[in-house]
């Protein structure tokens, strides 16, 4: 039975997924996710921890790994002093630019393979702003997964 295109497309995402994590030996996916976050204006781990749909110790761990290289920047809030402000250092943001210029190439070389190679980056753009709008309700629907794990 032929696979839909669906499922063709979410195999397709997933090794594409690979080959842009395999665009730099500096930076994880992950570490690349925060840190495009970060430099995005998402300047709490509470925030990016909504947005990127990890939990809050995945961002912790994140977090502190980056700064400890010297990318991520971390300040007390000047608002609420329980809060942290992230930043990208100016080596942060050096790496950050390098490995998504890589990440470009890469996707590039893909989409000159497809027979409207164009047309494929419109949509994978029209995918991100479909993630950034659906990232509320995403939040939600973990938040209650997670209470009904506790119950």
């Amino acid at each position: 039975m032929p696979e839909s295109n669906g499922v063709l497309a979410v195999r397709a995402l997933a090794r594409v997924s690979r080959v842009l994590e395999r665009a730099s030996a500096d930076l994880s996916l992950a570490h690349y996710r925060v840190l495009s976050a970060v430099a995005s204006g998402d300047e709490r781990a509470s925030r990016l921890a909504a947005r990127l749909a990890l939990g809050r110790p995945a961002v912790s761990s994140a977090v502190e790994a980056l700064g400890r290289r010297g990318l991520l920047l971390r300040t007390e809030s000047a608002q609420d002093q329980r809060a942290v402000t992230l930043s990208l250092t100016p080596q942060g943001q050096r790496l950050l630019d390098e490995v998504e210029a890589e990440m470009v190439a890469r996707l590039a070389e893909l989409c000159a393979l497809a027979p409207d190679g164009e047309r494929v980056t419109e949509s994978l753009a029209w995918l991100g702003d479909a993630l950034e709008a659906s990232a509320p309700q995403r939040l939600e629907q973990a938040r209650a997964a997670r209470r009904k794990q506790t119950r």
